[in-house]
């Protein structure tokens, strides 16, 4: 097995995905990396994490630090520390202030963890993985973004609800932005293995409705309860766990792009990618009807100019 580093440990998606990952036993070390004034806090977390998994006897070791030197052989190390989305924001609205964070901490794994992946949780995902790309110095296969597998799972969340039918009987994926731009693509998607386009002759099924339940999903559960935490912290547990257990997943990720789909380059999307051990092994090429290539274009310009904002003030 393996040891990973969440930096942003004590945050709501940091500590949760620590919990989680610990829970599959996929793991041997989870570093728990905080900032010194939040040491206390992480390892308060991880003596309440230890009475858990406990009850499950895993001896997964949990590390609280603040000390650059624990992150050393990481194979994973997750970035999820930054300012959090507030009622009524957008992920571009944290584009500058997240982004010093996510620079100064891609530099320092850079530094003591040269052989680890860095994955990407701190929001804009997509701007930050650019951000970590070009300040860590690393190859593109090995950063990587949540990006969209959130957003595809919460797809096939829906119309599996939706058509009350088993959500391993859907087949759905997300493109382009974790944001506004998000891009569903419905027209490959499949229930049962039927089409979408004929599925829907006999299901009563609101798309439409479902695609604006999809891009406001997150604050929708920000304006409830405070913040998201369960589904952004099992997607992420999962791609940990296909990056540890090498199993060469299609999944929906942020990646830098270099005209590998629609000739768009200079820009990390949501795209689909073969994950394994070294990271993003291949983007996977993508077919897209009309709409769905011009919905992508669009969040590819949108994303690409809030990222060169973003370079310039950081003067990567």
């Amino acid at each position: 097995m393996a040891k990973v580093t969440i930096i942003g440990s004590t945050g709501i998606i940091g500590k949760n995905v620590a919990f989680t990952l610990a829970l599959e036993d996929a793991v041997d070390e989870i570093v728990m990396f905080s900032r010194p004034k939040s040491l206390d806090k992480a390892k308060g977390e991880t003596y309440d994490m230890y009475d858990a998994l406990a009850a499950n006897d895993i001896d997964c070791r949990l590390t609280p630090s603040s000390d650059f030197n624990d992150i050393e052989g990481s194979a994973i190390v997750l970035i999820s520390a930054g300012v959090p989305r507030k009622k009524g924001m957008k992920r571009l609205d944290l584009a500058v202030p997240n982004a010093k964070i996510v620079s100064y901490y891609s530099k320092k794994i850079a530094e003591y963890s040269p052989d680890s992946i860095i994955l990407i949780a701190t929001n804009p995902v997509d701007v930050m993985t650019t951000v970590a790309l070009k300040a860590s110095g690393f190859k593109k296969s090995k950063v990587i973004g949540v990006g969209n597998h959130l957003d595809s799972l919460r797809l096939k969340n829906y119309f599996s609800r939706q058509i009350d039918i088993n959500s391993s009987e859907v087949h759905t994926r997300v493109i382009g932005e974790h944001g506004d731009h998000m891009v569903p693509l419905l027209s490959s998607t499949t229930i049962g293995g039927i089409p979408l386009k004929y599925f829907v002759e006999y299901v009563d099924l609101d798309i439409t409705g479902l695609v604006e339940q999809l891009k406001r999903a997150g604050n929708t559960i920000i304006s409830k309860k405070g913040a998201t935490e369960y589904g952004p912290a099992f997607a992420i547990s999962n791609l940990m766990s296909t990056i540890l257990t090498d199993s060469h997943r299609v999944l929906t990720v942020s990646s830098y792009l270099d005209a590998e789909i629609e000739m768009v380059e200079d820009v990390s999307l949501g795209v689909p990618a073969v994950i394994t051990k070294k990271g993003v092994a291949m983007i996977v090429p993508i077919h897209m009807n009309d709409i769905e290539k011009k919905e992508f274009l669009i969040a590819a310009n949108t994303v690409r100019d809030a990222t060169k904002e973003v370079l310039a003030n950081l003067e990567l």
